[in-house]
């Protein structure tokens, strides 16, 4: 009975996971139409914080130890990797007119970069139906994004550098948070990575932004949204499956993303399936269940 429970926990994160990331990409949509991205990013990022720092004030009992200067450095390297650099990428590529599909595609290779480099600079393990599972689910989000029409965003150079900043970001942040953050003290390191990315972001959105806000209360059901359910749930869970699991493994979830954002759509704008989305999703799922099932070794030296 333990084993089951054990089992269908194990389980449950990683879908609470895919479907909490999920919805940031629409509920950044309706946020976006009252700001401008990077000092909304700084601004949700900063609540975040100060929301943890609370957390800790109230709570002593996780405050567990007093951290170290590489401790702090490290949780702050992280912090600006996947939080800054990453959807500061994304958010800033879209706003100079690349399509979300391009942008998408991009960003989609972060599964498929996150394997190659854990099996070099972690040593994961990188077998045959690993790289299988990877490979189809990528085929599964390209139908996805096709299907939905994405793909008809202007080609700007610098745009597509954006994404790719972004794809090393989110890349690059998770293999250094699973290599050095894993014995920090959770909630503490979060706290410190939202205040590095919203300090780093805030001098940029200071130089090209007006860091105006229209106060509208879809702007402010969203900057709420963001910060409870995706800066403290969803990337509380994406370190807790870090340092979990393998690197890679986590990463292979990001493929549900794409169809689990098409079926938000499905309800929420009425678009409608196709086979090519159906299959899609097929192909997203039996992939990252290939990633997921795959022996745990070691790579040799």
């Amino acid at each position: 009975m333990n084993n089951l429970k054990n089992l269908a926990y194990a389980a449950g994160i990683p879908i609470i996971f895919v479907l909490l990331w999920s919805t940031g990409f629409t509920v950044s949509k309706l946020g976006l139409a009252y700001a401008e991205p990077l000092g909304f990013l700084s601004m949700r990022f900063a609540f975040a914080a100060g929301i943890l720092l609370l957390v800790l004030l109230l709570f002593r009992k996780l405050r567990t130890r007093r951290l170290a200067i590489t401790e702090i450095a490290h949780s702050a390297v992280v912090g600006i990797l996947l939080q800054s650099i990453y959807l500061g990428g994304v958010f800033s590529s879209i706003s100079m007119g690349i399509g979300a599909g391009l942008s998408a595609l991009i960003v989609g290779l972060q599964p498929l970069l996150t394997v190659i480099l854990a099996s070099l600079w972690l040593r994961e393990s990188l077998s045959g139906r690993k790289i299988t599972g990877i490979a189809l689910g990528l085929a599964g989000v390209l139908l996805v994004i096709v299907e939905r029409g994405n793909l008809d965003g202007v080609l700007s150079v610098t745009g597509i550098l954006f994404s790719v900043a972004a794809l090393l970001g989110i890349t690059l942040g998770s293999l250094y948070q699973k290599r050095f953050c894993t014995e920090t003290p959770l909630i503490a390191s979060l706290t410190i990575q939202f205040i590095a990315s919203s300090l780093a972001l805030l001098p940029f959105a200071l130089l090209f932004e007006s860091l105006q806000f229209d106060w509208q209360w879809q702007f402010m059901g969203s900057l709420a949204w963001l910060v409870i359910m995706l800066s403290l749930g969803a990337v509380f869970l994406f370190m807790w499956l870090i340092r979990r699991g393998e690197a890679g493994r986590v990463a292979a979830l990001f493929y549900l993303v794409p169809p689990v954002v098409a079926i938000q759509a499905l309800f929420l704008f009425d678009e409608k399936l196709s086979i090519l989305l159906i299959g899609g999703t097929v192909m997203c799922i039996g992939g990252v269940a290939m990633v997921l099932l795959a022996p745990t070794k070691i790579a040799a030296d």
